[in-house]
């Protein structure tokens, strides 16, 4: 660059820097206006409030009137804390005091009747039948700073009371809770720390102090009756649980036989509802079958009068109809056609119950089978962590297979009945349809050695 054209880079700088200086202070001029106009505003309300403050006379009094009552009102209460902490520096000094005198002995006393009475009350506060009362445990001694004789006689009196209530049969006016839920007050009989009990159900109690009673929600039935004839006083017998609930819990999950049922699921109720078809067909097949066999015997003992409300007299009378002059075989083939045309009535129903009878334990198994792949699968998802949940699930996967025996075997009897009546009732049939064609083949036969005679 040239000597000649510094100046004017020079003079262009300086141009620019004055530019922003001018435009600078342009700028903090106009803040400076803004802010001088705010103060101005500002002062001038709060000279606007005096004045009304000024001009309210009877407002500054009510608020002067205000400040003195609050302040009365902490001084107050500034008195009465300092009363109070004057008043417990006072029992402080006198429990110090008092502590001092009743000396160790006491103080371990107290010590070691509040530990007993907590113990007590941990042990038999949730479980214990010896609670039902109000204030039937021994009170707490935790915050007790000086022993009273009035907190050891209580203490002394609570322990003897439980102690006399483990061998004492008590009736109580207590609320208990129904299946339901519905608390009502009911008679009850404690016995000891054993059992408590209506008329007729085992009672339950809750785990905290406060809870109600509530009746067990299956009594088994056998222990259902001792307590009504005890209630009654009609007996002196009661089974007692040794595990304290553990038995009588166990025989009240016991499912009943509808539970045993609804366990087995659709395939259950399939195998349940065939059977019951295939009962109602055979038991509907052998009344017929019995009807059948009653006209027949009476048809025995009048073969010379044949009638249609039976397969014999409608045998006989088919027999009648023949034409005598055939061949000996082609009468007999005649009869026994008629004779096989009575055998579809007879015979009727059979089938289908032989094929319920063994269609019945194949579906059981199904529902055994798909039971199965259920439970291992929740093994497959839960693990084995809980066997009583597996053993659950197979028990209920086996309901099927049962359910499928016990409509199997009644079906097979049932076929087995039908099978040997419709039997006896075609002997019989084709026994009278052979003997009257005997009967006429010897007639027939005698009547031409006559002829040639």
């Amino acid at each position: 660059m040239s000597l000649f054209s510094r100046p004017k880079a020079w003079l262009c700088l300086t141009l620019l820097v004055g530019a922003l200086t001018s435009s600078a202070a342009m700028a903090q001029s106009d803040e400076l206006g803004s802010l001088r106009e705010a103060r101005e505003a500002a002062q001038a309300r709060d000279q606007a409030r005096l004045q009304s403050f000024l001009e309210d006379q009877e407002g500054l009094e009510a608020a002067l009137e205000e400040a003195r009552a609050a302040h009365e009102a902490a001084e107050e209460e500034q008195a009465a804390l300092e009363a109070q902490q004057e008043e417990q520096s006072e029992q402080a000094q006198a429990l110090a005091q008092r502590q001092e005198e009743q000396g160790e002995a006491l103080t371990s006393l107290l010590a070691d009747l509040a530990r007993h009475s907590e113990e007590i009350r941990n042990e038999l506060g949730g479980d214990s039948w010896l609670t039902l009362e109000a204030d039937a445990l021994p009170p707490r001694l935790n915050d007790v700073d000086v022993l009273e004789r009035s907190q050891i006689e209580a203490v002394v009196d609570s322990l003897a009371t439980l102690t006399v209530n483990t061998g004492r049969a008590e009736r109580l006016e207590l609320p208990v809770a129904d299946a339901s839920g519905d608390i009502e007050s009911h008679s009850v009989v404690r016995l000891g720390d054993f059992a408590a009990f209506t008329e007729s159900a085992l009672l339950r109690k809750g785990q905290d102090e406060e809870s109600s009673l509530a009746e067990v929600p299956r009594t088994p039935t056998a222990i259902s009756d001792l307590l009504v004839a005890y209630h009654q006083g009609e007996s002196r017998e009661f089974a007692i649980d040794p595990t304290q609930g553990s038995v009588l819990e166990a025989l009240a999950q016991q499912p009943t036989l509808w539970e045993r049922f609804q366990q087995g699921g659709y395939v259950g109720y399939v195998v349940v509802v065939l059977g019951g078809i295939g009962l109602l067909v055979a038991l509907a097949q052998y009344i017929y079958l019995l009807t059948v066999s009653a006209r027949v015997r009476r048809q025995r003992q009048n073969l010379d009068q044949p009638s249609k409300d039976n397969p014999l007299g409608r045998v006989l009378e088919r027999f009648k109809e023949m034409d005598k002059h055939q061949t000996p075989e082609a009468l007999e083939a005649r009869l026994d056609e008629a004779v096989l045309a009575e055998l579809p009535k007879i015979e009727r129903g059979q089938p289908i119950v032989k094929l319920l009878a063994a269609i019945a334990p194949l579906l059981g198994l199904l529902g055994t089978v798909t039971g199965m792949i259920v439970t291992f699968q929740a093994i497959t998802v839960f693990g084995t962590g809980d066997p009583q949940l597996m053993a659950g699930g197979i028990s209920q996967a086996l309901v099927t297979t049962v359910l499928g025996l016990v409509t199997a075997v009644p079906l097979l009897f049932a076929q087995t009945a039908l099978s040997s009546r419709s039997r006896f009732i075609t002997q019989v049939i084709e026994g009278e349809a052979s003997a009257t064609l005997a009967d006429h083949l010897e007639a027939q036969s005698t009547l031409s050695g006559q002829t040639v005679n």
